[in-house]
This record gives C-alpha cells, structure tokens and sequence, in this order.
C-alpha cells in the first residue's frame, strides 16, 4: 500500500488523515471540491466565523489539501481549491489500502486455531 515511491510516506498519509478528521475541515472540503470559493462564500454556506473558516483553511493547506490563490485586481482576496493531485494521491492510496482483494483466509501461526485442520495426537496416561 504505502511502499511505492509515488505513494505518500505513513507520516504524511497520518497528518492528512488526522487533519481530515475534523467535521469543520471536511464540510470545507466538500464544498471546495463544488470549485473555488473565497472565505465568505465558505462562511456563508457554512455559518462559520471568517476567523474560523480561514484557521481551517490554513490547517488544509499547510497539509497539502488546497490551495490558495491572491486575486489578480485586489490582492486582498483569496481564493481556495482542492489540490488535485495530493487528492488524486488519496484517492489511489485508500483504493490500494481498502482493496478487498487484499483481505486473505485466515491461518493463524499461534493459539489453539493454529492446529485446526492437522492431526493430532492424544496423550493417553496409562494408570499404573
């Protein structure tokens, strides 16, 4: 899963993850991936604060997720959008991971379940 060169290292993968773990993060997340959106539009739909919609707009970019772009006639506006690779990176990463053509037969190595299946042989104390 995570072992191919192009595949995000385990650390990265979990600061995603845990980055995403949040329901505010995720809830402006989905909405970036409808396009771009500024803070207000963010706000707005969401009924957040502008100081809490761009705290969590910062912790998504500073992990890689989207990504902001400075208005070319105002540069005190900023737009935000999904990173499309680092979200192609995911989805590619959680396919490999949760494949169920991974999940094999189970055959213990250990415990009682290790013998099932095999002979076995009964200790018979004789009485003297």
């Amino acid at each position: 899963m995570l072992e191919n060169d192009s595949a995000p290292s385990p650390e990265v993968l979990a600061k995603q993850l845990k980055v995403l773990a949040d329901p505010k993060r995720l809830r402006i997340l989905n909405l970036l991936m409808t396009g771009v959106q500024c803070n207000c539009d963010l706000g707005e739909a969401l009924g957040m604060s502008k100081n809490l919609i761009s705290h969590h707009l910062r912790i998504l970019r500073d992990a890689g997720l989207v990504q902001a772009e400075r208005d070319a006639l105002d540069a005190r506006w900023m737009y935000y959008s999904v990173n499309k690779d680092v979200i192609q990176e995911l989805v590619t990463v959680f396919d490999s991971f949760f494949d169920l053509n991974r999940i094999q037969p189970r055959h213990p190595q250990c415990g009682p379940q290790r013998m099932k299946g095999r002979p076995t042989t009964k200790l018979v104390l004789k009485s003297l």
